[in-house]
């Protein structure tokens, strides 16, 4: 895989710059996707919220051959998914710059199809900029991003954890037909299809080991709130892609207590 296209400034279009920078100079209100708790428990953590922040990205999904009977990844297409997902958020991170943020939480990245054409697919990054606290930005001075609710991100916090980057990986893999003679061979019976089931375990595990490979990329120590979905998009029933993404964090105050709840009994007359 090549370096990640987030770790790289991308140009943003002439109305995200004005709308941008007439927030950054205190001339509009912020906005934000983040829910009223979500909000004020940002706050208390010590970050302020200064806007919604997106990017997007239109690609054109490229085509390979590939072999009846060998289940093997597909990396034109899945070099493709990868890049498709990381301009999007390149550019959130972008206008994130712009606003002067330290990072980006609740993190979404949404797909969609086109009737323009079957394999055109847009993914969008939307999430609310941050600013509180330098030393987390990325090694790269990038701001940090996370797909972490806000309650979620107080609790890191507090704990003396933090957020590094969302971190991504991905496989596209076409699984293998069954031949005729296997084919009758299951008919009937209770019984694993061992092609099928070890071709389906080696995508999760390319997928798995790319996600962890960049949490390495950005000093994390961990990936918390890790999420593996599948889907097919336009291929059909024997090529899918594993996508897998979480939030890599990092512990930044060794000596940070953990937060005991207590209990408030109401006072009675």
């Amino acid at each position: 895989m090549s370096t990640p296209e987030s770790q790289q400034a991308q140009p943003l279009p002439e109305s995200a710059q004005s709308r941008l920078a007439a927030s950054s100079q205190g001339h509009r209100c912020f906005t934000s996707d983040l829910s009223v708790n979500e909000f004020v428990l940002t706050t208390q953590a010590g970050f302020e919220p200064l806007g919604l922040v997106m990017g997007t990205c239109i690609y054109h999904i490229g085509t390979q051959p590939t072999r009846w009977k060998v289940s093997q990844e597909l990396p034109v297409l899945t070099q493709a998914m990868y890049n498709a997902r990381e301009l999007a958020m390149a550019r959130m991170e972008s206008e994130a710059d712009v606003l002067g943020a330290d990072g980006v939480i609740g993190v979404e990245i949404r797909s969609r199809r086109y009737a323009l054409s079957s394999d055109v697919m847009e993914f969008v990054a939307v999430g609310t900029a941050i600013r509180g606290n330098q030393a987390l930005r990325t090694p790269a001075g990038r701001p940090f991003t996370s797909h972490l609710s806000g309650q979620d991100f107080w609790t890191l916090i507090q704990h003396g954890w933090a957020p590094r980057a969302m971190v991504l990986g991905t496989c596209v893999y076409h699984v293998a037909h069954m031949s005729f003679r296997q084919v009758l061979q299951a008919a009937g019976q209770n019984t694993e299809l061992g092609i099928y089931t070890q071709a389906i375990y080696d995508a999760r595990e390319l997928a798995m080991a790319r996600l962890q490979y960049e949490c390495q990329q950005v000093s994390g120590d961990g990936v918390v709130g890790v999420t593996v979905s599948e889907d097919d998009w336009i291929w059909g029933e024997h090529a899918v892609e594993f996508f897998c993404m979480g939030t890599a964090v990092s512990r930044f105050r060794p000596d940070a207590r953990p937060v005991n709840p207590t209990m408030t009994m109401p006072l009675t007359d």
